[in-house]
């Protein structure tokens, strides 16, 4: 067939993929442990299915405005005057299907061919491709000792007479990590100067360990946000574990909110309707939920810690927040693609490629699932690789033996 360049160059994303192969393994009665998955086992709070199941009752379920209900719009502006401190309006609120919806539109309101957006090494699978879907160029910073987190120097390096946007996502999606204060600073004020765009990924920011602070990026800018260029990104998915009602949202200047509203528009019309709602009585509603998520994630984190620290030849950094971390293996096996084939063929564990994320060497192994899971998952890894644990292991109720160290 006759595709275009664009379709025959833009990758699938591998984590839904690693979902949809995981999914299938089940259904064929393997025991299979997804270590890669990236959404919360927690269950839908109950004001979103209150909400949600009040407007499937009344059957009066029609088109919105392609940028949200005025009851979503009032919700998310509560919730950014008591989460960033900053009161907008309804104008500067767009509500997208997902907030990868809500970049997507955001990168094609900003983008002209050719131009750079530039984001730092580990990032979101999908950063690239949704850059290259608008017409522009990814533009991936990798730190020169190798860390989490490149310096402010290194970013600023990057920026040339093409650059229009740089991407931060904080906690960071694979590595678990958050940025420094001084280096979102620092960022903001090289946006500002450079008038470039900056696209802040708050996805995780109110999931956070150990007593921190989310970082706040209006702290660093500007109080008229019709002036600003930054673009806060958010969603219900993962605080509220609500990943399959797809809603999501941009907070922006009014001119570009007003664009990227009408871009949505021609392309889904807006997001559905009993979504919206369900936002809105999550957004509303009762907030414990989160707390709880973020208590059983730290739980889940320390186990996950302990776990790999004891495995020779790993090397891991602590996750500050998110439900990934991102261990090196390249110890046991370089090439990460392979590792991880390796380990769904031989053990039936999923777990995603750095490769994916911009780091080889490397796996995102997430900690969302339940404890049970994440110890036999890691039980089942080692075994796999570490010449030195047991010479067999009971997968179900199959007894397998190492044959191929």
């Amino acid at each position: 067939m006759n595709l275009s360049q664009m379709a025959r160059t833009i990758r699938e994303s591998v984590t839904l993929k690693l979902n949809q192969t995981a999914a299938q393994l089940r259904e064929k009665g393997e025991p299979v442990i997804h270590l890669g998955g990236g959404e919360p086992k927690s269950k839908t709070p109950i004001d979103a299915v209150i909400a949600c199941t009040s407007v499937l009752n009344s059957g009066d379920i029609k088109y919105t405005p392609p940028d949200g209900i005025p009851a979503l719009k009032r919700a998310i502006i509560r919730y950014t005057e008591e989460h960033y401190g900053r009161t907008v309006r309804p104008e500067n609120v767009v509500a997208s299907s997902g907030a990868k919806q809500a970049i997507m539109a955001a990168l094609i309101a900003i983008l002209d061919p050719k131009d750079e957006v530039i984001y730092p090494v580990p990032y979101w699978v999908s950063y690239p491709e949704m850059i290259k879907l608008a017409g522009g160029v990814p533009v991936a910073v990798r730190a020169e000792d190798g860390s989490f987190c490149p310096t402010l120097d290194e970013i600023a390096a990057a920026v040339g007479s093409y650059t229009k946007a740089i991407i931060i996502n904080s906690p960071n999606n694979p590595s678990g990590v958050m940025y420094p204060r001084d280096f979102v600073e620092g960022v903001v004020d090289l946006c500002r100067r450079k008038s470039l765009f900056l696209i802040m990924d708050d996805t995780y920011n109110r999931l956070v360990f150990d007593g921190r602070t989310p970082i706040n990026v209006y702290d660093f800018a500007g109080e008229d946000i019709d002036s600003s260029r930054v673009i806060v990104i958010n969603c219900v998915s993962k605080m509220y574990a609500m990943t399959g009602f797809r809603i999501g949202w941009a907070v922006a200047a009014r001119e570009l909110a007003t664009a990227m509203a009408t871009i949505q528009g021609q392309q889904t019309s807006g997001p559905a309707t009993p979504s919206q709602w369900a936002a809105a009585g999550a957004l509303n509603g009762i907030q414990s939920s989160i707390d709880a998520l973020r208590v059983t994630l730290e739980n889940n984190r320390n186990v996950l810690m302990e776990r790999l620290r004891a495995f020779p030849g790993i090397r891991v950094t602590q996750p500050d927040g998110a439900f990934y971390t991102f261990p090196d293996f390249s110890n046991y096996m370089k090439d990460s693609k392979k590792l991880a084939e390796f380990l769904l063929d031989k053990v039936r564990v999923v777990t995603v490629p750095g490769v994916e994320f911009g780091m080889e060497g490397r796996l995102r192994i997430s900690f969302c699932g339940t404890i049970k899971e994440i110890t036999e998952g890691i039980e089942r890894i080692r075994w796999a690789l570490d010449p030195t644990s047991p010479n067999e292991i009971y997968i179900g109720t199959r007894r397998l033996v190492r044959d191929w160290m």
